[in-house]
């Protein structure tokens, strides 16, 4: 478990982080500086089986990976299950995927509703070979950094995050790093477009849910991070 330091009479936000595949420690790590940068005091729970699914979460956090192997691997210990099974009983407690997580929430199979209603194309960019990096248009209402957070890297579990790159930018624009991405293949049925690549889907918001087909925690954009924990702290004052 990760915990910042405590401040004198800040609530403690709780936020899930799925430790099956993709860059898990760097979501840690922007997770820690959102936490900085909005003024936060957050616990990240590492979360590798049903068990460690907690009600009392605030938040969730899908990383990127190959979603079929993340099934897989999963299976055993229950941990898509269990989260599924908490999203599906706190719509209202927000939930970032990205890239792989952004399928396994549009697409969540074993009879299950979809979390997002939007078409998603595995390795809809092509193969490996094709990944890429390029500028997105982003309209996301999210709070600016109350403070100045310089360059950290996280320690989840002992591991030390990868160093990362793309400034986080003003105004409505951000890096976007695409690996082997998912595509949406379509406008969403329900929410809103929240980042384009050239007019084209690559993050959508439906409510509590918001997910990208690209790795934001592989930038130093700290944004959706923020938003996530902005939301979590608003819902949770409200309960």
């Amino acid at each position: 478990m990760f915990l910042r330091a405590a401040r004198l009479g800040k609530v403690v936000l709780h936020i899930g982080l799925a430790m099956v595949q993709g860059a898990r420690h760097e979501h840690g790590e922007a997770l820690e500086v959102a936490a900085t940068q909005l003024g936060e005091v957050v616990t990240v729970h590492p979360l590798r089986t049903a068990a460690d699914v907690e009600v009392d979460l605030d938040a969730l956090v899908l990383p990127g990976g190959e979603s079929t192997t993340m099934r897989l691997a999963t299976a055993s210990g229950g941990l898509l299950e269990a989260i599924f099974a908490w999203m599906e009983a706190h719509p209202d407690r927000p939930v970032l995927g990205t890239c792989a997580g952004a399928i396994l929430m549009a697409m969540p199979g074993e009879g299950r509703t979809a979390f997002l209603e939007i078409d998603v194309e595995r390795n809809g960019w092509g193969r490996q070979r094709r990944s890429f990096e390029a500028d997105l248009a982003v309209s996301l209402d999210c709070p600016s950094p109350t403070e100045t957070m310089q360059a950290v890297r996280s320690t989840l579990e002992g591991h030390t995050a990868l160093p990362v790159g793309g400034e986080e930018a003003t105004g409505e624009t951000m890096h976007g790093v695409f690996i082997r991405a998912p595509r949406f293949t379509a406008e969403p049925r329900r929410g809103e477009v929240i980042a384009r690549l050239d007019g084209e889907p690559v993050g959508v918001l439906d409510g509590a849910r918001l997910a990208l087909t690209c790795h934001p925690e592989l930038t130093q954009d700290r944004r959706f991070h923020r938003w996530l924990l902005a939301e979590a702290a608003s819902h949770k004052a409200g309960r």
